[in-house]
């Protein structure tokens, strides 16, 4: 009885609501209710009984035990093994003194004892206490006792144990089942809690502090010289801390935070921001929401690539010190990822030329890629003003594939 997990995670709670309580409040009940059967019947045959004071008394012993204890068959939080254990004592002795107060004839024939169904009561004590091995164990207790009393296994001994045997062990397995899901739902609720406090504090860290390091690797790079070299540390500690973010909001599963359980299912949710984060650095700033912008695993990592497609172009065409921003829009039909430079911008119709060459990763890294999404690519420059690669691609709908738009 006593390999039934920690009490600690027995009092375990969801909100206010336990479980546990409303069985035993029906175990309770049904100790009362099954006492007041046991007095009635051997009201109703007490003619055959060849010591009736004594049964009376027993009965009258058995009446205030039940009523005495019913706040401590209650709860969990009051009931222990000491008190199932007197119970239980006091039903087996009900259960061998009808042997000494009935008449010998109705024993032998196999008449029901004094506390009749009153013990099934303690039997459900158990099961509720300590799930189906206490159940079962008080179920062979009570079931040696009627053998003890009735001196031999009878038909009518046999079908009573299996019943009160299927009954403890399927009440104790229904209980155990119940504490584990319960314990589940709390710690989901727990896990809950915790990333949204995650999500607060990543806001909070997105709009102050990560604003703020922007701000002066912005403006020491301006203004050089030792400024410069503060920007330079802003920027690293820039990225160190969006990576950090990035890190503690991807999606908690059973192969960690970073995602890889995902990577096993392309249809399983994917944090994009944990996928675009290592992309930033001191000449590529990222914006994100605050809350995760969840897509196929697929899908996120197509998305990723495209957008490393578009600042490999950038690096090849504007120049290495080249500074690149990165902005993702999650709306509700769709995610919207914006990559833009600080580069001289290009011709439109020279832009043209250079796609239909296959040159710039338009035609395949990024072009073709969101094609297989579904989604659309598009590119606005104009000269003097940078280069802006806008992705979108569509949320995806149950039953329905995305149509593949072509804008390039």
């Amino acid at each position: 009885m006593s390999g039934t997990g920690s009490s600690t995670s027995r009092q375990r709670t969801v909100g206010s609501f336990s479980v546990e309580q409303p069985l035993w409040i029906a175990v309770s009940a049904f100790r009362v209710l099954t006492m007041l059967y046991a007095i009635g019947r051997y009201a109703e045959h007490e003619w055959h009984y060849t010591n009736q004071l004594g049964a009376w008394i027993y009965l009258g012993v058995l009446a205030a035990w039940t009523l005495g204890t019913v706040k401590v068959f209650w709860s969990k939080a009051n009931c222990s093994r000491r008190w199932l254990a007197g119970d239980l004592a006091l039903i087996v002795a009900g259960i061998l003194l009808t042997r000494a107060f009935d008449g010998h004839a109705w024993v032998v024939g196999g008449d029901v004892t004094l506390p009749t169904i009153r013990a099934a009561g303690s039997v459900l004590g158990f099961a509720v206490y300590g799930g189906w091995l206490p159940a079962a164990f008080a179920g062979l207790v009570v079931g040696v006792a009627n053998i003890v009393e009735a001196t031999k296994l009878t038909s009518s001994n046999l079908h009573n144990i299996v019943l009160l045997l299927l009954a403890g062990v399927a009440i104790g397995f229904v209980v155990e089942l119940a504490r584990k899901s319960e314990e589940t739902l709390a710690r989901a609720l727990e896990i809950q809690a915790a990333t949204r406090e995650r999500e607060r504090l990543a806001r909070d860290i997105h709009d102050g502090v990560l604003q703020v390091l922007t701000l002066v690797k912005r403006r020491g790079t301006e203004l050089g010289g030792e400024a410069g070299e503060i920007a330079a540390l802003a920027g690293e500690q820039e990225v160190a801390l969006r990576a950090l973010i990035a890190e503690g909001l991807g999606p908690v599963g059973p192969l960690g935070p970073s995602g890889s359980a995902a990577a096993q299912d392309p249809d399983a949710p994917q944090d994009l921001r944990a996928l675009l984060a290592p992309l930033s650095g001191t000449r590529v700033s990222v914006a994100q929401p605050g809350t995760p912008v969840l897509l196929p695993a697929r899908t996120a990592g197509e998305l990723k690539a495209a957008v490393g497609a578009a600042l490999d172009n950038v690096r090849q065409h504007v120049g290495e010190r080249a500074q690149a921003w990165i902005l993702v829009e999650d709306e509700p039909d769709a995610v919207i990822v914006s990559v833009r430079d600080d580069g001289p911008g290009v011709d439109p119709a020279r832009l043209g030329q250079a796609e239909r060459e296959g040159r710039l990763g338009v035609s395949q890294s990024i072009r073709g890629r969101l094609r297989d999404l579904g989604g659309t690519a598009e590119i606005f420059s104009a000269a003097g003003q940078g280069t802006e690669v806008e992705l979108r691609v569509p949320r995806p709908v149950p039953g329905q594939r995305g149509r593949n738009q072509e804008t390039l």
